[in-house]
C-alpha cells in the first residue's frame, strides 16, 4: 500500500511540522476557501473532460492506491506451459485454455492463434489493443495532471478575491490578521491539492500503465512464439529476459502445463 502510505504520510508530516511551528489544525480549516478551490477545480475539470470522465476520477483514485504485484513471472510460466502443450498435442488443444483464461488479453491472443490467424495480423490486433489501452490510460493520467495545474491557480484566484474583501474593511484593524490568514488558506489548499493529491495519483497511474503494458508486451511475444512453434526452453529464455536479473526464475522454466492459466484484470481503467 505504498501509494496510500505516501499520501497519508505527506499530510502527517506537513501537519505535524505546522503544529511544531505553533500552528493549529483549526487554523487551517476554512470552508469558504475549501469550497472555492475544490469546487472551482472540479468545475474546470468538468469543462475540460466532461462530467462522466471527471466523476470517474474517484474510481481511478481508489485504483491508484492499490499496489499491484509483478504478474510477469506467472505469465511466463503460463505461456511456457501453453508452448509445451501445443508442441505435444497441437495448437487446437489450447482452445479450452484460452476460453478459461482469467487474463482476457492472453485469452484473446491464444484464440487468434488457435483460429489460424496470420501471425502478422495477430501481432497487429494485439498491438492495436495495447495502443488503445495506453491511450485510455494516458487520458486518465492527464485528468489528474490538469487538476494539478488548475488547483494552484484557482487557489491564487481565491486568495486574491479574499484579499480584496479584506482591503475593503481596513477600518476594522482587529479583523485584519485573521482575515488575511484565512485568505491565504485558499493558496495552501490549491498547492496542497496539486502536490499531495493530483500529481502523486497521476504518477501512480502512470506506473500501473507501464506495468500493464510490460505484461502485455510479454504476452504478445509469447503468443507469437507459440504460434511459430518455438522450443519451450527457447521461449522461456526469451520471456525471462523481459525481467531484471533479480526477478528471474530460471528453475521456473520447467513450470509446464501445471502453471496457472490466467492473470489479473487491469485496474487502471476509467469507469
Amino acid at each position: 500500500m505504498s501509494p496510500l502510505i505516501g499520501l497519508v504520510g505527506a499530510w502527517v508530516f506537513i501537519i505535524v511540522g505546522m503544529i511544531m511551528k505553533g500552528g493549529t489544525i483549526a487554523g487551517i480549516i476554512s470552508p469558504p476557501a475549501f469550497l472555492m478551490v475544490v469546487g472551482g477545480t472540479a468545475c474546470i475539470l468538468i469543462a475540460s473532460f466532461g462530467m462522466k470522465e471527471t466523476i470517474s476520477m474517484i474510481k481511478l483514485t481508489m485504483a491508484s492506491l492499490k499496489e499491484l504485484p509483478d504478474n510477469r513471472p506467472e505469465l511466463i510460466r503460463t505461456l511456457v506451459g501453453f508452448s509445451e502443450k501445443a508442441r505435444r498435442e497441437g495448437l487446437l488443444v489450447l482452445e479450452e485454455d484460452a476460453r478459461n483464461s482469467e487474463d482476457k488479453f492472453l485469452g484473446k491472443g491464444i484464440r487468434l492463434v488457435v483460429d489460424g490467424t496470420d501471425p502478422e495480423l495477430v501481432k497487429d490486433i494485439l498491438e492495436t489493443e495495447l495502443d488503445a489501452m495506453d491511450e485510455r490510460h494516458h487520458k486518465n493520467q492527464d485528468m489528474f495532471k490538469q487538476g494539478g495545474a488548475f488547483a494552484p491557480t484557482i487557489g491564487i484566484l481565491a486568495t486574491v478575491l479574499s484579499l480584496v474583501g479584506v482591503l475593503q474593511h481596513l477600518d476594522k484593524p482587529d479583523t485584519l490578521g485573521p482575515s488575511i490568514s484565512a485568505a491565504f488558506l485558499a493558496t495552501f489548499y490549491g498547492v496542497a491539492a496539486a502536490n499531495v493529491v493530483f500529481l502523486p495519483i497521476a504518477n501512480a497511474l502512470k506506473k500501473k500503465t507501464a506495468q500493464e503494458a510490460s505484461e502485455r508486451l510479454l504476452v504478445i511475444e509469447g503468443v507469437l512464439s507459440i504460434q511459430s512453434g518455438d522450443n519451450p526452453r527457447i521461449l522461456a529464455e526469451k520471456l525471462w529476459s523481459f525481467l531484471p536479473p533479480a526477478a528471474r526464475d530460471t528453475e521456473g522454466d520447467e513450470a509446464g502445463a501445471d502453471a496457472p492459466s490466467g492473470a489479473r484484470e487491469p485496474v487502471a481503467e476509467a469507469a
